[in-house]
């Protein structure tokens, strides 16, 4: 499916796991490289345009590695979003309590932003799904945040874990853009790349 990607070194300027694994689900080698990048972006920005900014900032930083015409880099970035509210990573226990309250008995939107940069091309894109919580009492979501220590991961848990499992009726869009990279529609991307 890839053929014509096969001289090309493939980067996913990411040290989330989730997004590791995903990637790696998609049969694609690549390595892991991450790169600090400064994550504030302008007040003016709505979640969706947040998600497709960072991820479009994160791939700033490894133009130089795009020098070099066989290089291929690939990052995202995820928000969450309620009632047009970004909700971040948690700086504390408290806050990820804070914000799994706001979330319970809720719709929530998720945004995954993912630009692709080669030397001669950037391709950014945003996949959206919106999240249906369950009512949760506090009980659950000290149990959740105690356990899991979501402290990584945007709006305070991963639908992967136990929270997911319990506490989520449905989702209307892509699970695995919930868990932070919208596989299918990176495959396509890819196959159009190049």
């Amino acid at each position: 499916m890839f053929e014509h990607l096969e001289d090309y070194r493939i980067i996913l300027g990411s040290k989330s796991p989730r997004r590791q694994m995903l990637l790696r689900g998609l049969d694609i080698d690549f390595e892991v490289v991450v790169r600090e990048t400064d994550e504030n972006y302008p007040d003016s920005l709505t979640g969706k345009e947040i998600a497709e900014y960072l991820a479009k900032k994160k791939s700033e930083a490894f133009a130089p590695d795009c020098e070099n015409a066989k290089t291929l880099v690939i990052t995202a970035d995820t928000i969450v979003c309620l009632n047009g509210e970004t909700i971040n990573k948690p700086v504390d226990r408290e806050d990820a309590i804070r914000m799994l309250k706001k979330l319970s008995g809720n719709c929530h939107e998720v945004f995954t932003g993912v630009c692709i940069r080669t030397k001669t091309m950037v391709k950014s894109f945003v996949s959206e799904s919106k999240v249906y919580f369950t009512n949760l009492t506090e009980q659950e979501i000290c149990y959740y945040v105690d356990k899991y220590k979501p402290y990584d991961k945007a709006g305070s848990y991963g639908i992967q874990e136990w929270i997911g499992y319990v506490g989520i009726q449905y989702i209307e869009g892509s699970y695995f853009n919930v868990m932070g990279l919208p596989t299918r529609a990176v495959y396509k991307a890819l196959k159009e790349v190049v």
